[in-house]
């Protein structure tokens, strides 16, 4: 399974794609970030960040993407400009008709290491372990993008069984109404 992986920001849109399945040993195929001119109109960001994510998908060609998943922050202005940039890279997979699937902070934290309150140097740690890398993906947007590829490689299994489940059971109750 190829995920990329998409930490979304309007100045650092961090990315990373990773090969592989669960229970075996994970590959980094690509590492990277996507930035904008924080004094550039927002129109022109969004598409600059468009143009980055299309890049990504065009050269690694990844079979899902995976979102990090917008949450309250204290600061408004952070969390809009973090949806968009969010919204765009859905955008860019979806009409593809690449699947994407969004994971929070949280989720993520709790996979790669364990803890759901781990700081970004134990994720960072964490990514560089797993993915046998000699150093952290700078900056930190780059090693939680992978972060989220990794993520969602160890949970998707686990979350199709569910989704199927559900439908059977969706299935079977209709056959009995």
């Amino acid at each position: 399974m190829r995920v990329l992986g998409v930490d979304p920001g309007l100045t650092r849109c961090g990315v990373g794609v990773v090969d592989g399945v669960a229970g075996r040993p994970l590959t980094m195929t690509g590492v990277g970030v996507v930035r904008t001119p924080a004094d550039a109109e927002l129109g022109h960001r969004l598409v600059a960040i468009e143009q980055g994510i299309e890049q990504w998908l065009d050269e690694y060609r990844p079979q899902f993407v995976a979102v990090e998943r917008v949450f309250s922050q204290h600061n408004v202005r952070t969390v809009m400009g973090t949806a968009q940039a969010s919204a765009v890279a859905m955008l860019c997979a979806s009409r593809r008709g690449i699947p994407v699937a969004l994971h929070t902070p949280s989720e993520v934290k709790a996979a790669v290491t364990g803890s759901g309150r781990a700081d970004k140097a134990q994720v960072g740690a964490m990514v560089t372990r797993l993915l046998r890398l000699d150093a952290p993906p700078r900056p930190a947007d780059a090693a939680d993008a992978l972060a989220l590829a990794i993520c969602h490689i160890w949970r998707a299994p686990a979350q199709n069984r569910l989704q199927q489940a559900v439908a059977a059971h969706r299935t079977l109750k209709g056959r009995t109404a």
